[in-house]
């Protein structure tokens, strides 16, 4: 979805964000979802260059061969059976706990150093058919200040550093990722961006926090667990995919009515694997831009380093 890009575009060299300012940003995505759900697969159009930046900066980076992901409602799961809510409730409590057992074993990063990540990537047409499979490779500058290089589908991207008035968001710094609060009722409150809690509020805190869970970054303590637990509070989190081959694990999936994006959990130690997306091509007809090649997607994070430079891991 193009205008997640739009929270990303504050002044780096700015002290802070007004709360007007940040207000009128994330009224101006909540519009744009609404779009979105409106218009569907329908509206189809190739990404520019920058928002392909963004995008993969969020994991959802299929858009840099002019894929679109789509984040919209998907009719055709209305009749899917669904488990309970609680269910996708404890899930999430239970990766929350896993996570705080595990701990993080990365050093914290330097603003001048890069993440690299080796990302297994496999795509399956909706249809059926003969499953593609990527081993992608990237380094990422931490901070946007140096150029990074990354890998999409086995094609590989140069990218330059973050403009002027370029910014990540969520952060990659540590320093910011420290800011931000670990209680998940004040994470939860921040995801929503300060709103009650409604449909579409719900709908954005959980791209709000998607976007934090994604990586890569180097998250202090507390802060991803902080996240599961946010999420766990939304009223209609469910399960999705429950018996899915992750890799050879067994993985159940949480996503959020309306999205067809699911974070992915191994069944018995409650591990975060991975994300599942289901996407297209766009395809011109007749002057019109509509979506074909319906696939589903799976991105599992097989490793991620702190180092020096590109080309550098263990």
């Amino acid at each position: 979805m193009d205008e997640l890009t739009l929270v990303r575009g504050w002044d780096t060299d700015h002290p802070g964000l007004s709360d007007e300012a940040r207000a009128a940003a994330r009224a101006r995505l909540r519009a744009a979802m609404v779009e979105e759900s409106r218009s569907g697969a329908s509206r189809g159009r190739a990404l520019s260059r920058r928002l392909v930046v963004r995008t993969a900066l969020v994991g959802v980076t299929a858009a840099a061969v002019g894929v679109t992901v789509v984040v919209a409602h998907d009719t055709k799961d209305d009749d899917k059976p669904r488990l309970g809510a609680i269910s996708a409730t404890e899930v999430l409590r239970k990766a929350a706990d896993r996570s705080r057992a595990a701990g993080n074993d990365l050093p914290v990063p330097r603003n001048d150093q890069y993440f690299y990540t080796k990302t297994y990537i496999t795509q399956t047409a909706v249809k059926g058919g003969k499953t593609r499979t990527w081993i992608d490779e990237s380094w990422m500058s931490v901070d946007g200040s140096r150029p990074s290089l990354r890998q999409e589908h086995g094609k590989i991207h140069h990218d330059p550093p973050l403009g002027k008035h370029e910014v990540r968001w969520p952060p990659t710094v540590y320093s910011k990722l420290k800011a931000m609060p670990t209680d998940p009722d004040k994470l939860l409150a921040q995801f929503r961006g300060g709103q009650p809690s409604t449909t579409q509020n719900d709908m954005y805190a959980f791209f709000e926090g998607s976007m934090l869970l994604m990586g890569p970054r180097v998250m202090p303590p507390g802060l991803q667990a902080g996240a599961f637990e946010a999420l766990a509070k939304l009223p209609r989190i469910r399960l999705d995919y429950d018996d899915v081959d992750v890799a050879g694990r067994s993985a159940v999936g949480v996503s959020y009515p309306k999205t067809t994006f699911t974070f992915l959990f191994d069944r018995t130690t409650y591990d975060y694997l991975g994300l599942r997306t289901k996407g297209s091509s766009p395809k011109k007809v007749h002057g019109e831009w509509k979506q074909s090649n319906w696939y589903y997607e799976t991105r599992i994070l097989q490793d991620t380093q702190v180092v020096d430079r590109i080309g550098q891991h263990d």
